[in-house]
């Protein structure tokens, strides 16, 4: 177990759209919503200590503590989130919910159609981050809260800290947008049609309608996964962990079997995925992400950014990571300088790749509390009563392999 836990967490969900349906930027809709959400702390009294944290691809809203008590269900930014971590729940109410689209208890394709009492598969219409932030709006409404303190995210969830930015200014006092891009490269857009097109040739896929059979897509959202699974780490790290090492063997067998670590250690993590999601969802969230681009309709990024000079925000990237390289949060502060933002940018240097914003937690304590410890003070944020100042911790008794492994399962 780490230390300084928020301890045993279970899941809420709020539904809404019941009577009137939540319009999607498709221009279908969606009725009703269920949203699946934790929460972590208490709310102040004026309701102005709430941070929102966002999940990325295969997230879900469990990002601390342990669901239903047990404690090998961590949550995925247990590391981060807790008493005297970086978000501190002794002084801070954190929110997390899993985005429409996915499989974690929010409505998506393996939701049921209430028109139909079978799953929606590919019935289900297609979501974009915008229609995923605005069902977090909607939350947050049920919450009772005014304006976040904070919204924070890496990957995915930092395209939904960006659109909140861009889109919801006035719910929110600052922005932490980690390892993440305003809009996908055609590389990155290659990189999920791969998967994608993993899933679409697996004979179970079935087009979707694979709920009812005893087959399930698992090769191909397995296949998925790996290819995306090696866009999160990078050649120094691949290197380090794996190098060329053979899986039990002593010298090459010469035939296709699985021979080498690395080869061995993405078989395993691509079956091991499918136990948890769901092939459908992978191919919506994805190309909620391809669709993702805040510099259309005006064609600049800068000018997205246009109502948002009150945002204050913190940027950061790493070093080794390929998947969005830091040239695209350099593009991002660029356009924020440009927009009259008050941004603070930060490259860390790491060799841990896209995974970094997982792994690098010391650096990450640091980075994350003394930006909140910023805003604290100029927003005149007052703590929960009965809050006892402390030192800032970090989970000292979370080795760096158990890390590595807590990113094999949640990146």
């Amino acid at each position: 177990m780490t230390t300084n836990t928020v301890g045993a967490v279970s899941t809420q969900y709020f539904t809404f759209a019941e009577d009137e349906p939540f319009c999607l930027e498709s221009g279908e809709s969606l009725s009703p919503v269920t949203l699946a959400y934790e929460t972590y702390g208490a709310l102040n009294a004026d309701r102005s200590n709430a941070i929102l944290i966002c999940h990325a691809l295969s997230g879900s809203a469990h990002a601390a503590g342990y669901l239903d008590g047990d404690p090998t269900k961590l949550g995925w930014w247990e590391d981060c989130i807790g008493p005297g971590k970086a978000f501190d729940t002794d002084r801070f109410f954190v929110i997390c919910s899993n985005v429409i689209g996915s499989c974690y208890g929010s409505t998506g394709p393996a939701s049921i159609d209430p028109g139909t009492g079978k799953p929606y598969g590919l019935n289900f219409p297609v979501v974009t981050v915008g229609d995923m932030v605005r069902a977090q709006v909607k939350l947050i409404d049920h919450l009772g809260i005014d304006q976040l303190l904070c919204v924070a995210g890496g990957s995915m969830g930092g395209m939904q800290v960006l659109e909140w930015a861009a889109h919801h200014p006035q719910r929110v006092h600052s922005a932490i947008p980690i390892a993440t891009t305003a809009h996908h490269s055609p590389m990155l857009i290659a990189f999920s049609e791969v998967g994608r097109q993993a899933i679409y040739a697996d004979p179970a896929w079935n087009h979707g309608a694979y709920y009812d059979q005893p087959q399930k897509p698992d090769a191909g959202l397995a296949v998925a996964r790996m290819v995306g699974h090696i866009t999160y780490l990078s050649e120094e790290s691949m290197q380090v962990k794996f190098g060329r090492r053979l899986q039990g063997l002593e010298k090459y067998g010469y035939e296709f079997d699985t021979e080498f670590e690395v080869e061995s250690y993405l078989k395993y993590n691509g079956h091991k995925f499918t136990r948890r999601f769901d092939a459908n969802s992978y191919l919506y969230v994805t190309k909620a992400m391809d669709y993702f681009d805040l510099t259309q309709p005006t064609g600049s990024l800068a000018a997205a950014f246009a109502d948002s000079t009150h945002v204050k925000f913190l940027v950061i990237s790493f070093t080794s990571d390929w998947l969005y390289p830091s040239y695209h949060s350099k593009q991002l502060v660029s356009a924020l300088t440009a927009a009259g933002v008050d941004v603070t940018y930060l490259d860390v240097k790491s060799s841990w790749g896209h995974d970094a914003f997982l792994l690098e937690v010391d650096t990450m304590t640091n980075l994350l509390g003394s930006f909140l410890d910023r805003l604290v003070r100029e927003e005149h944020v007052t703590a929960p009563a009965g809050y006892i100042p402390h030192a800032r911790v970090t989970p000292a008794t979370t080795t760096a392999l158990a890390r590595t492994q807590l990113a094999d399962n949640l990146a």
